[in-house]
Parts: C-alpha cells; sequence; structure tokens
C-alpha cells in the first residue's frame, strides 16, 4: 500500500504545481518577448512597406486622399522609458496644409515675379533672390495630378513621364537640335543639343580624342548653359559626373528636366556672384553654345572659371566664336564680329597664362597651369588681370566675382601640381585628399580621414539594413545636407545613384574642397533659405546634424517644408540628431504627411544620437475646375 500513502500524494502533487509554474512562466516570458519584439518592429515593418511601396508599376498611381496618423498609430515609438523627451500627441499636432496648384512648380529663391524687381544688368535679376520671412509660405508644394515615380536609371536617362513636368515648350522651340521630344505619356531625350547633331555621345567621342576622358585623370566637370544635361548624362558612361547648371526659364524647365532624368544639375547663372563652389573644383569645364559673354566684363566670366578649375584642368568651348568661318551666316552675325569675339576670348586666356591645347572643327580647348609661377612672372607682361590679395579663394556663396586671378597654394618647382596632385579615379575617392594631407583642414589628419572611410562604411551597412531600397534603384538622386568629407556619397559611390554634398555656407572647417579632390560634385548652401532646384528632384534626404546647427539661427518648420519640396513622392528622409532634435523634427513631420520611426544609433542604444527615418506619402494636388 505504499504507493498510496498520503505522503507519496503530496510529493507528486508539489512536483506537478512546479512544473505547472514553470511552464506558465516560461511561457509567459516567451509571450512578452514576442509581443516586445513584435511592438519594436512593427513600425520599421510598415515603414519599410511604404518604402518599398515606390516598387510597384509606377503607371497605376492616382491621387490618394490623405489620413493624419491618429495617437495609437503603431508609428509614434514610446521612448518615455528610456528618455526624458515626451513625444507629442499628434492628434494635437498642427496639419500643415497643401499650397494652391499654382504653386507645383515653385522655386523661392528663383521665383521669376520676385526676380524682376532686381536689376537687369549682368542679368543680376536672374540670380537668387530669396523671400522675406514674412513671405515665406507654410504649406506643401502639391505634385501634379497623376504625378509617377520616374523611370529607374539608366532608363530615367533617356524616358521622363509627361505628367510629372508638363511642358512641351521645349520639344517645340529645340525641335531640330533633338533636345527632347513627346511620345504619348512620355519624353523622350534622345541626346542631341545645339553643337552635337550627331548626339552627346559622338560630341564627347570627340572630345576624348582631344584630351583623355577615360583614363581617371578627369572626373568632375562644369557644364554652364547645360540645357537638358545630355552632356553630363552621357559623361556618366565614361565615371565623369558633371554639375550641370542653367538659369531658370530661359528655356522652360531645362534643369528640371536634367533632374527628373537622374543626371545631376542645378538651377545657376554667372552673372555678378561667384558660383557657389570652392577653389580647384573641377578638372574639366565645358559650354557648349551656353550664349555666357565671356570676352566682356574684362574676362569676368573666364576667371571665374579659372578659380574653380583644377591646376592643369581643362577648358572646352564649342559655339560661337569657334569654326565662324563655317557657321556665320547660320548664327546671324558678320565675320568680323565673331573674329573680334574670338580674339578677346584667347586674349583673356593668355593673360590667365592659360595655353591653347587644340582647336578642331567646333571644339576649341584651353589648359589651366599647374601652377602660378611662370604666371606670376608673367605679370611683367600682362598688368591686369593682377593676383588677387587678401581672399578666400574658396568663397562661394553671395560672393562678389572680381576681375582677379585666384592665386594657386605656393610650389617650390614649375612641374609641380599647386595645391597637390589628386590620384586618378576610382582610386581618388578614398586615397587621402591633398587638403588634408598638406594640413589645411583644421584638426584633420590623414589617420582621421581613414577612419571616417570606415565609419561610413558601417553606416551604409546599417542603412541598407533599415532602408532596404536604398541599393535596390529606388533611389537615384541624393542629396546629402551635411556632407562633411563626404564620406556617404564615398560609401554609395559603387551603387547606381549620385550625391549633392550640401557643405553648409559659412562652415568651419569648409570641407567642400575636400569632397571635389575625392571626386564627387556639392555646393554651398545656408539652410534657412531654399535650394536652387525646382519641386520634387531628389529621392533620399540626408541630414546629419544639420538641426542642431540652425535650430537657433531659423524655424526647423521652414526647413522641413523645403525639404518636403524638393523630396519626390515617396521619398525617404535620413535624419540623425539627439533625440531631442528629432522628437521636435517628427512632431512638424506629423503634420506634413510624412511617415516616420525613431530608431538607435547602429553602434547601440547607449548613444546619445539617434536615428530618424521618415517617409513622405503619395498624395497630389487637384485640377483645377473651370469656372
Amino acid at each position: 500500500m505504499a504507493n498510496g500513502s498520503p505522503k507519496h500524494h503530496h510529493q507528486l502533487e508539489a512536483k506537478r504545481k512546479r512544473l505547472t509554474w514553470i511552464v506558465g512562466v516560461s511561457g509567459l516570458c516567451v509571450l512578452f518577448y514576442v509581443l516586445g519584439a513584435w511592438q519594436h518592429s512593427s513600425p520599421l515593418s510598415n515603414l519599410t512597406q511604404s518604402i518599398t511601396k515606390a516598387d510597384c508599376d509606377v503607371s497605376n498611381h492616382a491621387a490618394v486622399s490623405y489620413n493624419p496618423p491618429s495617437s495609437s498609430s503603431s508609428l509614434a515609438l514610446d521612448f518615455d522609458s528610456h528618455h526624458q523627451s515626451q513625444i507629442n500627441n499628434t492628434a494635437s499636432v498642427n496639419e500643415i496644409p497643401p499650397c494652391d496648384m499654382s504653386f507645383s512648380e515653385y522655386t523661392p529663391c528663383q521665383d521669376t515675379q520676385r526676380g524682376r524687381k532686381f536689376d537687369r544688368s549682368m542679368l543680376k535679376y536672374r540670380e537668387r533672390h530669396c523671400p522675406a520671412k514674412d513671405e515665406l509660405l507654410l504649406c506643401l508644394i502639391p505634385a501634379p495630378p497623376n504625378y509617377k515615380t520616374p523611370f529607374k536609371w539608366p532608363q530615367s536617362r533617356d524616358y521622363a513621364w509627361y505628367d510629372n513636368i508638363p511642358h512641351k515648350e521645349l520639344s517645340i522651340e529645340k525641335a531640330v537640335q533633338n533636345w527632347i521630344q513627346v511620345e504619348g505619356d512620355r519624353f523622350r531625350f534622345p541626346g542631341g543639343g545645339t553643337m552635337f547633331p550627331r548626339g552627346a555621345d559622338a560630341y564627347i567621342d570627340d572630345i576624348n580624342e582631344l584630351i583623355p576622358l577615360t583614363d581617371g585623370s578627369i572626373r568632375t566637370a562644369i557644364d554652364t548653359g547645360c540645357g537638358v544635361a545630355s552632356l553630363g548624362a552621357y559623361l556618366l558612361k565614361r565615371d565623369i559626373i558633371s554639375m550641370s547648371f542653367a538659369p531658370r526659364d530661359t528655356h522652360e524647365a531645362q534643369v528640371w528636366f536634367a533632374l527628373e532624368r537622374g543626371v545631376p544639375a542645378m538651377i545657376g547663372i554667372m552673372a555678378s556672384q561667384r558660383l557657389p563652389y570652392p577653389a580647384r573644383a573641377f578638372d574639366m569645364a565645358h559650354c557648349s553654345r551656353c550664349l555666357i559673354p565671356w570676352h566682356k566684363y574684362d574676362g569676368m566670366y573666364l576667371i571665374e572659371v579659372d578659380r574653380v578649375l583644377r591646376p592643369g584642368g581643362y577648358w572646352i568651348l564649342s559655339g560661337p566664336p569657334i569654326h565662324w568661318k563655317k557657321h556665320w551666316r547660320g548664327w546671324e552675325r558678320t565675320q568680323e564680329d565673331l573674329k573680334q569675339e574670338q580674339d578677346a576670348i584667347e586674349a583673356v586666356a593668355k593673360r590667365l597664362c592659360w595655353k591653347k591645347v587644340v582647336e578642331k572643327n567646333d571644339l576649341s580647348v584651353w589648359q589651366k597651369p599647374l601652377n602660378h609661377i611662370d604666371c606670376i612672372a608673367s605679370r611683367k607682361t600682362y598688368k591686369t588681370p593682377h593676383i588677387c590679395k587678401s581672399d578666400n579663394p574658396d568663397a562661394g556663396w553671395y560672393k562678389e566675382m572680381e576681375v582677379c586671378i585666384t592665386p594657386l597654394p605656393e610650389v617650390s618647382s614649375s612641374d609641380e601640381v599647386a595645391g597637390g596632385a589628386v590620384d586618378k579615379w576610382p582610386a581618388r575617392a578614398f586615397a587621402t585628399p591633398p587638403r588634408i594631407r598638406s594640413g589645411s583642414i583644421p584638426g584633420m589628419t590623414a589617420d582621421k580621414f581613414k577612419e571616417d572611410i570606415v565609419l561610413w562604411k558601417d553606416r551604409l551597412t546599417h542603412y541598407k539594413h533599415i532602408i532596404s531600397p536604398l541599393i535596390k534603384g529606388r533611389y537615384r538622386n541624393i542629396l546629402d545636407m551635411n556632407a562633411q568629407l563626404g564620406g556617404f556619397a564615398a560609401a554609395l559611390a559603387k551603387y547606381p545613384v549620385w550625391v549633392m554634398n550640401v557643405v553648409p555656407a559659412n562652415s568651419n572647417p569648409d570641407t567642400l574642397g575636400v569632397i571635389y579632390e575625392r571626386g564627387f560634385i556639392g555646393t554651398y548652401q545656408d539652410w534657412c533659405e531654399a535650394v536652387s532646384t525646382y519641386p520634387r528632384t531628389y529621392d533620399l534626404i540626408h541630414a546629419s546634424g544639420v538641426f542642431s546647427i540652425y535650430q537657433d539661427r531659423c524655424d526647423i518648420t521652414h526647413i522641413l517644408l523645403e525639404m518636403d519640396r524638393i523630396l519626390r513622392p515617396e521619398g525617404t528622409v535620413i535624419f540623425r540628431d539627439t533625440v531631442e532634435v528629432l522628437v521636435k523634427i517628427q512632431t512638424i513631420t506629423n503634420g506634413m504627411r510624412w511617415k516616420s520611426q525613431i530608431m538607435d544609433h547602429e553602434s547601440g542604444p547607449f548613444n546619445p544620437e539617434k536615428i530618424l527615418v521618415a517617409v513622405k506619402t503619395y498624395w497630389t494636388g487637384e485640377t483645377k475646375q473651370k469656372q
């Protein structure tokens, strides 16, 4: 009867209770772990879905209504247990309304109505003239009805949707020059140009016969008066990245078409102010019938090209007055007038100490000297232009042009490259730039530069985990609002993207020259003002530490509205900043039709810097009803 003893029953019962308790506790642990993992990952998966949605068939997009997120939205992360900052209840967020459809193509600092108030001499009225504080819009720039996600690169080089930029003017005005054609619901870009009737590809081959375009020695180029940037589009095949620019509305939407094609471009003009680039930035400068009066104003515009051209860099000119003996009748100018213009250009180039390399058919090529040893000696012969004194050669933000030669760094021999030689592309992207080797960037050494390369490699790995479309062709045009040494662009170098690297104006140190020495392009920008670009021209914006810099200088709401203006529907923004700043940003973007999530730094939750990933939702303006 021992097996039926009360003592044995009590032992069995105790074992059952203990086993039940262990199973129950284990089950609760698993349940809470799953719930916690779900709560942490759910917003990211929702956000990723909204990002990858852009990979669907772009022809099926239609205007969608927008419902502001409720306070129970899964996108509102709870930071209360980790941080002192409180995330505002989204129900109390001020929703920012859409602007009228008349603002769909608004470019604040190149507004044609405002420009008419300014001096027309030297085309000053076409320079940047930004709105005053009381003129700033507090609304969202609408996309046109039936807006579609642009074609992916490289198809976008040749095609764009008509609904995205509904302008046929160029296809009519430049019909015989093959700039752009309308084919049904899309534009086609045949690659033609005023001075390259056989197409940009053949034109570039002609240049390649005169100077080396394919050995990696030429990487950065500037194309003045670029049209729809077909030259820049086809230079990319040769691993040459071109900064293409043209004024607003010379021909309707030409720079806009360039950006829609996935080609680097910005609104700009050579008028009275320096270009927003540092000295010694470009390996090559190009003008194909760009209508810039190079010989006027004491050669001021060629002097500005000299400033931004690297030692040993090339300037290429085609169109009037080159080859005037053949073309003068078609240009409707006299032979005497054209000869006089070419003689004047040749004279300015000689005074700049440039060497005439070759003139063949419609192309003429000059080369800037490697240094100024002989040029300084030649001042005894050429009194003007003189060498500038007490000048910051890199100053390119609202800086008046001067009729003096920007001095090159001193050298010890006549065959030495002033400022230091750069490596050939692609080694150039990761080689220590000359400005860092020489110690001209305070606090930056070769070792710190190498650390920066590793840092951005790690960051890109992290970005690829949280934003899968980053390397899948979803993005083409990328803007880095605070590019520092260009590390983000360098980490992306092997992907089919290009990056507009922005160095905030008056940054100390100024690193834009380093970025160009690495073989990338960029510009200066004050983020209290608008960018020189059209609406909806960037797929991805990277903003590292920008709002910590600017939150005490201007209203961050207007910076975010400017980001919304230049960001394409379903485009993405990556913010890096302190959680306090990111919470402010998220509070505003919740009212801007953006979806967002705050995430931990790639190094883990204990880093005070956090990451906010935001996606601009797809919505469009409405077609105006006829009265």
